[in-house]
């Protein structure tokens, strides 16, 4: 049986599932980014992402409605 965790809320303070985390075979190109990247070049990464967010048009989503009863 396999089990499901949000790790966003429970790994916070680091990975509690170890060497069973399905997102495994992320940790090494996620290290070697943050070691070989300096904090002024994350910065304007995450500049640039909030710049394209605030300016591309909505997005609507329009919801699918039950049948109505005739």
């Amino acid at each position: 049986m396999e089990t499901t965790i949000n790790c966003a809320e429970a790994c916070k303070e680091g990975c509690i599932l170890g060497d069973k985390c399905p997102h495994r075979e992320y940790v090494e190109s996620t290290s070697n980014f943050i070691d070989n990247t300096s904090l002024d070049q994350i910065l304007e990464i995450a500049d640039e992402a909030v710049r394209k967010k605030r300016t591309e048009p909505p997005k609507w989503v329009i919801p699918d409605f039950p049948d109505l009863p005739s």
